[in-house]
């Protein structure tokens, strides 16, 4: 590849919204970022007690074959969460500011290398941004998701071996 071959990806790069370009072949590696790539927006989101339905019959997942270092999105848009009903005499609490970590990719979403190993992290746990928060798995190569951000987690919002979408919320974060 000409070097005015890579200044013309550049150039189309900076007129659209993609974030990230990678080019491999066998004379050449190249990865280009812009400056949106490691965007961090903080969101609105009120503090809720969601009762969940009782878990089903876990799925066995595979001994993973390939991991792929994979940097996770982070959310631009405000998560919205409903309250639940506290009693009227509770004062409300205030809004807290969350980051969202986003999954990279589609595959299914795991929290743990396998079933016998413990998770990755939990609510609670303070991760930075080398930190790897989960494994998605997409046509049988599973792949690292880092956090990208500092913070506590606050809440994970899929299920382990759930399948999960482009850009779908994995967990909140409190921003330290």
């Amino acid at each position: 590849m000409k070097f005015e071959q890579i200044k013309e990806l550049i150039k189309m790069l900076q007129e659209t919204n993609i974030s990230e370009f990678k080019y491999e072949s066998s004379e050449l590696n190249l990865s280009i970022r812009t400056k949106d790539f490691q965007k961090v927006k903080e969101v609105m989101v009120q503090p809720t007690m969601i009762q969940g339905a009782p878990m089903m019959g876990a799925q066995v997942s595979t001994q993973p074959q390939m991991v792929q270092n994979t940097a996770p999105t982070v959310s631009e848009q405000p998560v919205v969460v409903a309250k639940t009903e506290a009693p009227k005499e509770e004062a409300p609490k205030a809004e807290i500011k969350y980051i969202e970590i986003k999954s990279p990719m589609v595959g299914t979403f795991y929290r743990s290398s396998s079933p016998d190993k413990p998770v990755y992290i939990k609510v609670g746990d303070t991760i930075n941004p080398e930190s790897v928060v989960c494994l998605i798995e997409a046509m049988k190569l599973f792949n690292d998701v880092k956090a990208e951000v500092s913070g506590r987690i606050v809440k994970v919002m899929v299920e382990d071996a759930s399948p999960v979408e482009y850009e779908q919320v994995l967990f909140l974060v409190e921003p330290l």
